[in-house]
């Protein structure tokens, strides 16, 4: 991936880049995700992965999971920005790191080839719970929930075993345990 030309995302003396999942509850109505990744961009920081939903149709609020990679001034600001916004309820910044908190990725892969080889990608999905969603004597789609650098080595692994198109959600997360976020 090529290095970001943001004055944002540049190294300085007080801490380096680290990737962090931040996670916003919202209010569940029209141009809320526009005004949140609006923040994002008109700021330079970059998104490197999305994803929305809504949580609770009766209270009408979403959850918006952001992977995002910032100094830790740049992930505060981020953080004491999204917290302005008015239909912002709580921002919670998850670090990879964090032994606490469960980060999970969704994959959907296509692969396309002989039996033999599509046998192959199946024992190399195996140990990720794959699901096969999808089957024909020359295909098959299967769905892989891991991390995503596992995920990431999966497609590189299976490339030679005919994968010829990947969907992916974006991460997730969650605590550990009976502990729940507060603000």
């Amino acid at each position: 991936m090529p290095k970001s030309k943001s004055a944002y995302s540049q190294p300085t003396k007080f801490g380096k880049e680290d990737y962090h999942i931040i996670v916003v509850w919202v209010d569940n109505e029209a141009g809320v995700l526009a005004r949140v990744i609006g923040l994002f961009s008109g700021r330079g920081y970059n998104i490197e992965s999305l994803a929305v939903a809504e949580i609770d149709k009766k209270k009408h609020l979403s959850r918006i999971t952001i992977v995002t990679k910032g100094t830790p001034e740049v992930i505060e600001q981020i953080k004491l920005q999204l917290g302005k916004l008015i239909p912002v309820h709580k921002v919670a910044d998850f670090s990879r790191n964090d032994p606490k908190i469960l980060f999970k990725e969704l994959a959907l892969f296509k692969l396309v080839g002989n039996s033999k080889k599509l046998e192959k990608a199946k024992k190399l999905c195996k140990k990720h719970n794959a699901v096969i969603l999808d089957k024909t004597k020359k295909s098959f789609v299967i769905q892989v929930t891991a991390l995503r650098r596992e995920i990431d080595k999966l497609i590189v692994t299976l490339k030679p075993f005919g994968l010829i198109s990947t969907s992916r959600t974006g991460a997730v997360a969650m605590t550990r345990g009976e502990e729940v976020f507060t603000q």
